[in-house]
């Protein structure tokens, strides 16, 4: 069953990533097969600017980058409540709907 998002959805999207030094927010965490560095996972906290008709979503961060993700893709899912009320600075603004 697919999600429906609108613009202006805060959305939260488990990216992973690899380092030698994972950050305090890593989830996850595992080391390489030889020790050198490790894999881990960082939640980045969107927010929904455009709901596209090819089954896309353009997001954006909290710097302003636009990016285009799957609706679908299972990283992705929308901000549960508790996110929403307590991590709202990790989200961008919302979207000026004055025009």
């Amino acid at each position: 069953m697919g999600r429906s998002y609108v613009v202006g959805s805060m959305v939260v999207f488990r990216k992973q990533k690899r380092g030698i030094a994972p950050s305090p927010r890593a989830k996850n965490v595992r080391p390489a097969a030889h020790g050198d560095d490790y894999g881990y996972e960082i939640e980045k906290y969107w927010r929904v600017s455009a709901v596209l008709p090819d089954g896309q979503l353009e997001v954006v961060t909290r710097r302003g980058k636009r990016l285009r993700i799957e609706a679908t893709d299972p990283r992705l899912r929308p901000a549960n409540w508790l996110e929403r009320w307590f991590l709202i600075a990790r989200f961008p603004p919302a979207p000026d709907r004055s025009n």
